[in-house]
């Protein structure tokens, strides 16, 4: 099955037109699926990586709770499945969302909100955060019905195809520490909770 459908955008290379045996001239798309499709390789040694250790699995909620687990993080699971995590000054919900079930969503929410009246500072620190930071995106949500705004770092990632067990914990823990960075900021340089 194709990994995705290449269109008139893309122009192979010299090398690559070489060692597919493609013409010199790029060839017109006509909507085949045999022609312009790439397919992800089984060995990944014809590319330069190493081979893959363990087995690609798909990622389930059972799966993050295990990766949670082998990092001492100790969590609940509310009625749907998700895991929720609590520290101190804010709790970690792991979630899957997406058509399929296929995001790993890994959502922050310090335990402190921010008054109405701050909102204006708030929007300048969360955006100040998305700046500097690489991972999580924050955000500030809809007021609470006490008129009070809550504050959210979130990162999604999607992984449909799968994904190694040492992989998983890895996302597992960056958005763990990643968090605690995160609410850590929240109350000292950003000075907002």
């Amino acid at each position: 099955m194709p990994w995705w459908s290449v269109g008139s955008w893309f122009v192979p290379s010299r090398s690559q037109r070489h060692s597919t045996g493609a013409s010199e001239k790029p060839q017109p798309d006509c909507g085949g699926l045999d022609r312009n499709t790439f397919a992800v390789p089984d060995d990944l040694s014809m590319l330069g990586m190493p081979p893959q250790q363990g087995a690609v699995a798909p990622v389930t909620l059972a799966r993050v709770g295990v990766a949670l687990n082998l990092l001492d993080v100790r969590y609940l699971s509310d009625g749907y499945g998700n895991l929720l995590a609590m520290w101190e000054r804010h709790a970690l919900l792991y979630t899957m969302e997406g058509p399929e079930d296929e995001i790993l969503v890994i959502r922050a929410r310090p335990h402190a909100t921010v008054p109405m009246d701050f909102a204006d500072r708030a929007y300048r620190a969360i955006n100040e955060w998305n700046h500097l930071n690489r991972f999580a995106k924050a955000y500030v949500g809809d007021p609470t019905d006490t008129g009070q705004l809550p504050i959210y770092a979130e990162t999604q990632v999607p992984l449909g195809a799968g994904v190694h067990d040492a992989l998983l914990v890895e996302l597992v823990e960056c958005g763990a520490s990643v968090a605690v960075s995160f609410v850590d900021w929240l109350h000292s340089e950003a000075a907002l909770i």
